[in-house]
């Protein structure tokens, strides 16, 4: 991720150059934000318990369970619902008078809310505004968000949700209650590992879902609770300082999910790498004290006879820009340039949470960008596991060559699909912003379902071109390829190298989420992106 002197963006991998010189990233506005971690409190029981469904088994974290109990049996420091359904639980409870008074001046539009108190059993009502409306997805979104800000300012342990019923175009009951889910625990997750006096945070911690029938929202809870558990894991990961968070350490949290069923998980160290031929690779990691990682992850969910489906994570665990150093401004956020990584693992842990009936291969190439007196400089021609060689112009466009030598190897596995997640290019961010991570493919209908999980979890992607034009952006004098292709079309330009290394046939995507995956600035932490996405596009794939 090299600059290429003031006034001009960089041309590798990392963040755009400002006129003043410096790396700056745009704060993110995307909803899948708000760093926090709910410590665990006991459950406070309601009249109907049924099975409490965990999240995130590892650690304390938002717990959920369900309920189908006539709301006026409730007992409960608080229910959050619409208008309509808090008149008729106030009348039920002979507090119609009180409740009246309260909400007479309320604005019954979203993006309001209103805290009753009655007392009694069920002590007070989140009034949500605009939850009687039919609301479109994104809108219901912007609902659960709100009822999660709403309930964590309270002083409560434990809440019921009644948004179920909400009317959603296109979203059934199962849709919606992952949804809130995924919002809700999204605001309630806070890391405050390293804090000597850790903020006070929000006592809630267990979740009620109120719905009129629990046929199909087991099934629903469960994955939206293996969903939580990867994001979790994900913005973990990538909050972690680097001086913790190593190539090493990466792996060791990899063998945390091997002691799960049906999982195995191994790695290829620097001495195995270099009998593979991964010279790409280990021009990236050669510049460290700390060794680099190939980290492998088998999941074995499926038939014996499926081929698996395969996840590659770019895991630069802190890039300095090597030779090609960064300068210094916001070069601290690059302790994020193992997002990619992150998501991967993410997406994995809920994959194997959820028990999904898939095989599933996940790589992450996990190295550390150093400058060094054994660093790679530029000019320096490696030979990769394929075969090809690769003029290095630019030290920081690595990611690149530890993703090219991954991609090579994880293709011995004979994967149906290959999805490789990497915070690639700072030219990502200035085509689509924080919003929106890229997404490259070579096959349409890969793509297609890929954009189809960012719509349907709000995780969005955009599709990006991968013509055979800008290929000859990548032409060098010396070796098969150069690692860089200039200043314009930086992000394809990386794609397109990436592609080099798929063999034909083989269906693959490159989601760049240098944008998405972390946020900058105030509001500084990682976001756990693409895991939702990637999480919906396997359970699609797998039938669930």
């Amino acid at each position: 991720m090299s600059p290429s002197g003031p006034g001009r963006w960089a041309s590798g991998e990392g963040f755009p150059l400002f006129p003043n010189g410096f790396f700056q990233k745009p704060v993110s506005t995307a909803v899948l934000s708000r760093a926090v971690h709910a410590p665990l409190r006991p459950l406070v029981p309601l009249v109907k318990i049924s099975p409490t469904i965990t999240l995130f088994t590892d650690g304390a974290c938002m717990k959920y369970s369900l309920t189908d109990a006539d709301p006026l049996s409730l007992r409960t420091p608080c229910i959050a619902t619409s208008l309509k359904l808090a008149r008729r639980i106030a009348k039920g409870l002979g507090a119609q008078g009180a409740f009246n008074l309260a909400t007479q001046d309320f604005n019954d539009t979203l993006g309001q809310h209103l805290v009753v108190n009655l007392g009694g059993d069920l002590n007070r009502i989140v009034v949500m505004g605009g939850a009687d409306e039919r609301l479109s997805q994104a809108k219901f979104r912007k609902l659960g968000t709100q009822a999660a800000q709403a309930l964590l300012a309270l002083p409560i342990k434990q809440a019921v949700v009644a948004l179920a019923h909400v009317a959603v175009q296109g979203g059934r009951t199962p849709w919606k209650l992952q949804t809130l889910m995924q919002t809700l625990s999204i605001d309630a997750y806070r890391y405050h590992s390293h804090k000597s006096k850790p903020p006070k945070t929000p006592t809630l911690a267990n979740i009620r879902l109120l719905v009129s029938s629990r046929a199909e929202a087991g099934h629903a809870v469960r994955l939206g609770a293996a969903l939580d558990a990867g994001l979790q894991l994900a913005r973990d990961l990538g909050n972690e300082p680097p001086n913790v968070c190593d190539p090493n350490y990466l792996l060791k949290q990899a063998r945390k999910l091997g002691r799960k069923t049906n999982v195995t998980v191994t790695s290829l160290n620097e001495k195995k790498m270099e009998t593979l031929g991964m010279g790409a690779f280990l021009a990236v990691s050669q510049g460290s004290d700390k060794p680099g990682q190939m980290i492998i992850i088998r999941y074995n969910g499926g038939k014996k006879a499926d081929q698996p489906i395969a996840l590659v994570g770019k895991g630069i665990t802190f890039d300095t820009g090597g030779i090609s150093l960064k300068p210094p401004a916001a070069m601290d956020e690059m302790k994020f340039d193992m997002c990619g990584a992150a998501a991967v693992l993410g997406a994995t842990k809920a994959v194997i949470e959820a028990r999904l009936p898939v095989n599933l291969i996940t790589v992450v190439a996990a190295a550390e960008n150093m400058p060094s007196g054994i660093a790679t400089r530029p000019a320096d021609i490696v030979t990769t596991a394929s075969g090809q060689t690769v003029e290095i112009l630019n030290t920081d466009a690595e990611g690149r060559l530890v993703l090219c030598d991954a991609l090579t190897h994880v293709q011995t596995f004979k994967p149906s699909t290959i999805i490789d997640v990497a915070t690639l290019t700072g030219a990502c961010i200035v085509a689509l912003g924080s919003h929106a991570s890229a997404v490259y493919a070579n096959d349409d209908a890969l793509a297609e379902d890929l954009l189809k999980a960012g719509e349907d979890t709000g995780d969005r992607g955009w599709r990006m071109p991968l013509w055979e034009d800008y290929q000859t952006q990548l032409r060098s004098n010396f070796a098969d390829m150069a690692n860089v292709g200039g200043r314009d079309a930086g992000s394809v330009t990386a794609a397109c190298f990436l592609h080099r290394f798929i063999d034909n046939g083989v269906q693959w995507a490159h989601m760049d989420v240098a944008g998405s995956a972390f946020q900058g600035g105030a509001r500084k932490g990682s976001t756990g992106r693409p895991v939702p996405s990637l999480f919906k596009y396997i359970c699609d794939r797998s039938g669930i």
